[in-house]
């Protein structure tokens, strides 16, 4: 049956082919004469591999592999460079070859949802035109620092993996619309995030998550899903201060970064000629109170913001159909708040709570 539809694709000099559910074992090689083709639908059928004919396809936009038996991505698809929207949906892959993405630079969309991988290659970053990924319901633990590198990415979905952390680095993704990270096992969110001025949609439900980064306000979201997460409450409670002990390293870092804020300073010059150092003052935190540079989180804390203040045209949302509406059991959400020591701390900030450990 497939063979025969490909003939008569063949005589009809086709740019569309759908094979889909055809309980296919095989693609017919004579697929590769179809050289006019720009859709291919594969979807639903008992594929494991491609036959090396495919790399012939090199007008292919469209390609759907989705629902069948990959346990990789095929190899062969680095050669089509035209393609544009992939779909692997709903296969048994856990590895994906670092060289397919070398000749994938037009792909705009690629979906990976529902299948076993632990892990994407750093190659991600050579798809730079690509503007949605989608990876639901897989096994990452990880998310690669060069995916942050895809400019042009305005929806990413990680949902149902099993992340504890996003990169600091998600900051440079700036045309970033749709960040859906739910049910993982995130413990916060990145400081980055506030540089998402494109954000719309954030969706961290079912995470481990207790407080949100400070900045947050900066986000223009429009809705915001944050159920099931075991945010910090305010429950005053007396605590112990201990002795301030800062290390040698946050002693030296310090200083140097008070010094950097001189434009005259020698040590910008310095600085230049020893890149490891930049990476470890790349990562500074600035007191919310006193403005001073420090390495080092010294003390964190946290503000409850009036839910209604924060949102200012951000939706909250609080159930799973993901509606337009104001969850009405949590009043005052959980920001956090870096300060430098406990001199800053015990001035009159505020609001400002330390964070109990219990």
């Amino acid at each position: 049956m497939a063979d025969t539809m490909v003939l008569r694709a063949l005589r009809g000099r086709a740019r569309i082919l759908n094979l889909n559910g055809k309980r296919l074992l095989r693609v017919p090689g004579a697929v590769g004469s179809l050289t006019l083709l720009t859709v291919l639908q594969l979807k639903n059928n008992l594929l494991s591999q491609l036959p090396e004919e495919v790399t012939a396809l090199s007008n292919l936009t469209v390609l759907n592999l989705g629902n069948n038996s990959f346990e990789k991505v095929p190899e062969q698809l680095k050669h089509l460079k035209s393609l544009q929207r992939l779909h692997l949906f709903g296969n048994k892959i856990t590895e994906i070859p670092p060289a397919v993405f070398d000749g994938l630079e037009n792909l705009i969309s690629l979906n990976l949802n529902n299948n076993l991988l632990k892990q994407l290659p750093s190659e991600i970053r050579n798809l730079q035109l690509l503007e949605n990924l989608s990876v639901n319901h897989n096994q990452l633990k990880e998310v690669p620092k060069e995916l942050c590198t895809l400019q042009h990415l305005c929806e990413l979905h990680l949902t149902n993996n099993h992340l504890e952390t996003l990169p600091e680095e998600l900051g440079y993704m700036t045309n970033l619309k749709e960040l859906l990270v739910s049910r993982n096992k995130l413990i916060g969110l990145p400081e980055g995030l506030g540089k998402l001025k494109k954000l719309k949609i954030l969706d961290v439900a079912g995470n481990e998550i207790r407080t949100f980064p400070s900045t947050i306000h900066d986000v223009p979201l429009q809705k915001f899903y944050y159920e099931e997460n075991p945010l910090l409450q305010k429950k005053p409670v007396c605590a112990v201060q201990e002795e301030e002990v800062l290390s040698l390293k946050e002693i030296t870092a310090r200083l140097i970064l008070s010094h950097l804020k001189s434009t005259d300073s020698v040590l910008r010059e310095k600085i230049k000629e020893h890149p490891k150092v930049r990476t470890i003052l790349s990562n500074t935190n600035v007191c919310a109170l006193c403005g001073q540079e420090f390495l080092d989180i010294w003390l964190e804390c946290v503000k409850f913001v009036d839910v209604k203040k924060l949102s200012c045209g951000t939706t909250i949302a609080i159930d799973s159909s993901l509606k337009m509406k104001k969850s009405s059991n949590l009043q005052l959400l959980p920001i956090r708040v870096l300060l430098c020591s406990y001199k800053c701390f015990n001035q009159q900030h505020n609001g400002i709570f330390g964070v109990a450990i219990q």
